[in-house]
């Protein structure tokens, strides 16, 4: 079957999501499409921001991609059924709650749940968080593997926002390690000082870890005496959306 410009367009878009970046010739040949027809579908692509364009004339999907979903994301079910226990975490802990996907070398939130306190997190739905110094990017990026890793510190560096931050290659493979070992991950004023995370990766049915859940509280507010508790509320609450999902923990199913 013929494809329209529609049609074309679409599969651009297709392969760019399965990769950093790609350039015209490789683009042309991966969807069959003339250099031509593809330069000319790439530049309406740039021209209306879903795809960026570098100065090595490299192409890449943006963030619109996202912002576009994102609205849709309303009727998916991982947000139905994510929803109300990100809002029982809330209330049970008074702290805003985020849940955040992977997208590109990045996490973005999708959904946030408000504290009860008046002095609260600038955030918001749509806001994208670098991976290597934040709970919810550490959890997505614990999930991928040690190539993944390496190729995240190549690519975008460990870069410092706070004196907390992370910034060694060597120090930040430890903190996955640990992450991976652990079952959750800490920000602790790595991203923005003040501010204390607690993040745990959500499983789908087949354990591939699609998103990640994290409690955020200004450390004036942290009880030192209670952070064993807030990491099993935070847990607790990866863990029933997990389910929920169709995740089975075999460990817990032999026990």
């Amino acid at each position: 079957m013929e494809l329209g410009a529609v049609g074309r367009a679409l599969c651009l878009l297709e392969v760019l999501s399965r990769c950093k970046s790609s350039n015209l010739e490789t683009l042309s040949r991966e969807t069959g499409l003339p250099k031509a027809t593809a330069l000319r579908l790439l530049s309406a692509l740039v021209d209306h921001g879903y795809v960026s364009r570098d100065s090595s004339d490299r192409y890449s999907l943006t963030l619109r991609m996202f912002t576009v979903g994102s609205r849709a994301l309303k009727n998916v079910e991982f947000l139905e059924v994510a929803s109300p226990v990100a809002g029982q975490l809330r209330d049970k802990t008074g702290e805003t709650v985020h849940i955040g996907i992977l997208e590109g070398n990045r996490a973005v939130y999708v959904l946030k749940r408000e504290s009860l306190y008046t002095i609260r997190m600038n955030s918001r739905v749509g806001k994208s968080i670098p991976l290597h110094c934040s709970a919810i990017g550490k959890c997505l990026l614990a999930a991928q593997d040690d190539n993944a890793v390496e190729s995240y510190i190549k690519e975008e560096g460990l870069n410092r926002y706070t004196p907390k931050t992370i910034c060694t290659p060597e120090d930040f493979r430890s903190e996955i390690a640990k992450v991976r070992s652990r079952g959750y991950a800490f920000d602790d004023e790595e991203n923005e000082t003040g501010i204390f995370c607690v993040g745990a990766p959500i499983l789908d049915s087949y354990g591939e870890t699609v998103a990640a859940i994290s409690v955020s509280t200004p450390v004036f507010r942290l009880d030192k005496n209670n952070i064993d508790s807030l990491i099993s509320e935070v847990c607790s609450c990866s863990n029933r959306i997990s389910s929920i999902l169709g995740y089975i923990n075999e460990e817990k199913k032999d026990e």
